[in-house]
């Protein structure tokens, strides 16, 4: 290799290797490989010059000047009308602000190469001046904080309603409430920030707010009255009055919820004077006798007729074996303990609300919830099939002594219950939507059946030359025709007077 050429190359080399030498000196400077123990020359912490010092020493110098200047410190909160204020002397000094420190020690020392080099250029350039909070040495500041918190946090609360239907306002309604929980780490941010500027600070306290579930507005919008119905009591004796106001007393301000099942038997309870219910007439295999708790069918009946006006499912409902005069056949409710009941089940999404009411003259039920769609209005429709007729009487002997203070002789006799002819009669609802018929249904296809005149006469033979008096028993013989004066409501009423009806 000729000399001139050799000469090249190791000039070159030799120039690489400088290249390489201020390149390594240059991210070593980066690096601060000879100044890691201490702050970077140019830093600043709070005002103050840390260059070259180590961390235990800022740290003790930057605490000491944060407790030092406590006295000028305030801080004051504000949230709508209120406002919390404390100054300095408010809390206990702390000068553990070595975290912190250490966090800003950090600064050029974290990331990768370029990131740390840009930082450190950065400070050795043009100087940095790091802040440190005065609510670092602001010991007991969180409890504050908290208690703060605890005056405004708030739970949301949904709009609700109580129903008292002895009331003037059936329906009594509160209003929701916003629910508010103050954001303690965004407040305690917001106070860093402010103070790193300022001794004196006014923060706006943030908070979260959560929305009820149930507004009132929805509420109101889902109570309406959904159906009405009332019978009359005006011919009946008082103690048959008070039970059925007593029975239906006892569904006065129930609310049901929805899916809920009800039975008339288990809200009313026994049928006794323990109970509160009286004598009055009740249907015993077909004959009106005297029987404590009298007068109940007509309260399940106003209340079965409130229920289906109300579009309610009636899981359980039967008929009397006489029909009823307060309403038409086949919209009756027979209820008896422990054979026959009137159950029935909310089916809407929403509680169904039952109001009862009465005086000497009628007994109503009315039933609120959920309204119907627009324009939908529920009616009942009666239709009457035909007269069942009766097979007239039988004459039963008086085996057993019952009548014996009535009858004594055979040939004598004694009425204990005429013959009656029975009905078929058919129930619908009907659907209206603004005013015209739109669905009709099938609820009831009733049978009242007739019933079988009934004589008793007396078992003993006539003595030798007794006669009997002229007896006025006149033997009925069974129905071929039905001979009705008027409407089929006017012959029940005169065959079932309201002042018996069970």
């Amino acid at each position: 290799m000729k000399k001139g050429k050799k000469f090249f190359l190791v000039t070159l080399s030799l120039g690489l290797v400088v290249i390489a030498v201020f390149a390594f000196t240059q991210f070593t400077y980066g690096l601060s490989l000879f100044d890691n123990k201490k702050f970077y020359n140019g830093t600043k912490i709070n005002g103050i010059d840390v260059s070259g010092m180590t961390i235990e020493e800022v740290s003790n110098l930057v605490g000491t000047q944060l407790v030092d200047n406590r006295s000028e410190v305030k801080l004051t909160l504000n949230y709508e009308d209120k406002s919390w204020v404390w100054t300095g002397e408010d809390f206990a000094p702390t000068y553990d602000i070595f975290p912190e420190i250490k966090e800003v020690f950090s600064y050029g020392r974290d990331g990768n190469l370029f990131e740390r080099r840009r930082a450190i250029k950065e400070i050795k350039t043009n100087g940095k001046n790091f802040q440190i909070p005065y609510s670092y040495v602001l010991s007991g500041l969180d409890e504050k904080l908290q208690s703060v918190a605890d005056e405004i946090n708030i739970d949301a609360q949904n709009a609700s309603v109580s129903f008292d239907p002895s009331s003037k306002e059936i329906f009594v309604y509160s209003s929701e409430q916003v629910g508010k929980t103050v954001d303690l780490e965004r407040l305690k941010q917001d106070i860093d920030v402010a103070f790193k500027t300022s001794k004196q600070v006014v923060v706006d306290v943030p908070v979260i707010e959560s929305e009820p579930e149930i507004l009132l507005e929805d509420l109101k919008k889902d109570i309406t009255l959904r159906s009405t119905f009332e019978t009359s009591i005006k011919t009946s004796k008082a103690d048959r009055k008070h039970n059925v106001k007593r029975a239906l007393n006892s569904f006065n301000g129930m609310i049901i919820q929805p899916e809920e099942e009800i039975s008339f038997n288990n809200i009313t309870g026994a049928r006794s004077a323990e109970n509160g219910y009286k004598k009055a007439n009740v249907i015993l295999n077909g004959v009106y006798v005297e029987g404590t708790g009298g007068g109940v069918c007509q309260a399940s009946t106003t209340l079965y007729n409130a229920l289906i006006l109300s579009d309610l499912e009636i899981i359980e409902v039967n008929p009397h074996s006489l029909p009823p005069s307060y309403v038409p056949l086949a919209f009756d409710a027979m209820v008896s303990d422990g054979y026959s009941d009137l159950v029935f089940k909310n089916n809407t999404d929403k509680p169904i609300y039952i109001r009862t009411y009465g005086d000497d003259n009628k007994v109503g039920v009315e039933v609120y919830g959920k309204p119907f769609e627009d324009g939908i209005e529920v009616k009942t429709r009666a239709e009457f099939i035909g007269v069942l007729k009766h097979p007239g009487d039988v004459i039963i002997k008086d085996t057993e002594g019952q009548y014996s203070d009535k009858v004594t002789y055979e040939g004598e006799y004694l009425r204990v219950k005429y013959p009656q002819e029975g009905y078929h009669s058919k129930a619908y609802l009907q659907y209206y939507k603004d005013g015209e018929l739109i669905e009709e249904k099938l609820i009831r296809d009733e049978k009242y059946l007739p019933q079988q005149g009934i004589i008793v006469e007396g078992t003993e033979k006539l003595g030798e030359g007794m006669t009997l008096p002229e007896n006025d028993v006149k033997f009925i013989p069974p129905q071929t025709t039905s001979i009705s004066s008027g409407s089929i409501e006017n012959k029940i009423e005169n065959q079932n007077p309201s002042n018996l009806n069970p």
